[in-house]
């Protein structure tokens, strides 16, 4: 072959793979716009294999919006055939539960949702498994505990003992009552009252709908009693006795789900993140609000007592004494 052909030959191999190198980096730079953009998990749900997804609700539980999100995630990618949501939690904040059942009520539109029960789901813990089709729960599993409560210390007698005399200009007689400054008036306990009453009343209006019992035909139940699991099964207030093979089962034998799926665990992804270059481990936050004093009363070292809660709250704690 002449050496000026051979030349023509070798510049256009060099332009056609300089093209093929030229795709790879616009495709690659795509890539990472895309995943800027929509963030690493979003970018993983479009060639994602079917699985099952492991929503994890553990520790305090607080209206958490990156949860939230989450579940709004799983209802959109396709790739996900079946919920399992795993509850680990003695309770929390009774509108952190109220939004996490709301929201696993709209994922339950459009796939199946099985809530597994680890050593406690108690309180607002209950209210999350409430949101599910199917509860497993283990034999030993500590789970009800129904009720609402608001609590707070009161310093009044303390403060006159050492001298201290708290003022304050208010709006109105129920303005910041009860408080930890003053005894408890009539009427600030009867407004107290009525709110817990109607948190209450809901509470047991969920369990009534959606477990398809009465709950004052349960011993103990709207007195707020806990239950082992196996209790509870025979209250009807779980489905099952078992772990995550239990829910799995109930998903590939009641549901349809295919077998042998891997199960995947989903984490909300830190709000304000930048999408590419943020960590998509998750994790939950910790509410550091004003009443330090109910989360001080509710125990110092683990479950609630490293978390200030406001607002009315469902939860359980064995008393250390």
């Amino acid at each position: 072959m002449h050496p000026e052909t051979e030349t023509v030959l070798e510049r256009r191999r060099m332009r056609r793979s300089l093209s093929r190198w030229r795709a790879a980096a616009i495709a690659a730079v795509a890539l990472a716009i895309g995943a800027f953009v929509l963030g690493t998990e979003h970018l993983g749900d479009i060639a994602a294999p079917r699985q099952i997804a492991r929503l994890s609700i553990e520790g305090t539980i607080t209206e958490d919006r990156d949860q939230l999100a989450l579940m709004k995630r799983l209802k959109e990618a396709k790739h996900v055939q079946g919920v399992i949501v795993f509850v680990n939690s003695p309770g929390g904040t009774t509108t952190g539960g109220e939004a996490i059942y709301e929201g696993l009520r709209d994922l339950a539109k459009e796939k199946p949702v099985v809530a597994q029960f680890g050593t406690v789901a108690a309180s607002a813990g209950y209210i999350v498994g409430l949101g599910a089709d199917h509860i497993v729960a283990r034999g030993n599993t500590i789970t009800g505990s129904i009720g609402v409560l608001a609590q707070w210390p009161e310093f009044s007698n303390l403060l006159d003992k050492l001298g201290v005399k708290v003022n304050e200009v208010k709006s109105g007689a129920l303005k910041a009552a009860p408080g930890p400054f003053a005894p408890m008036t009539e009427d600030s306990k009867a407004v107290l009252e009525e709110t817990i009453k109607d948190g209450f009343d809901w509470f047991v209006s969920l369990v009534r709908e959606r477990r398809g019992i009465d709950p004052a035909g349960v011993k103990g139940l709207i007195e707020g009693r806990i239950f082992s699991g196996r209790e509870a099964l025979g209250h009807r207030l779980v489905d099952a006795i078992g772990g995550e093979a239990e829910a799995r089962k109930w998903l590939e034998e009641t549901k349809g789900v295919a077998k042998d799926l891997e199960v995947v665990d989903w984490k909300p992804q830190p709000s304000g993140g930048f999408g590419f270059f943020s960590s998509s481990s998750g994790g939950r936050g910790l509410l550091t609000t004003g009443a330090r004093q109910l989360a001080r009363l509710l125990g110092e070292e683990g479950g609630l007592g490293t978390v200030g809660l406001d607002g009315l709250v469902s939860v359980w704690q064995p008393s250390e004494k």
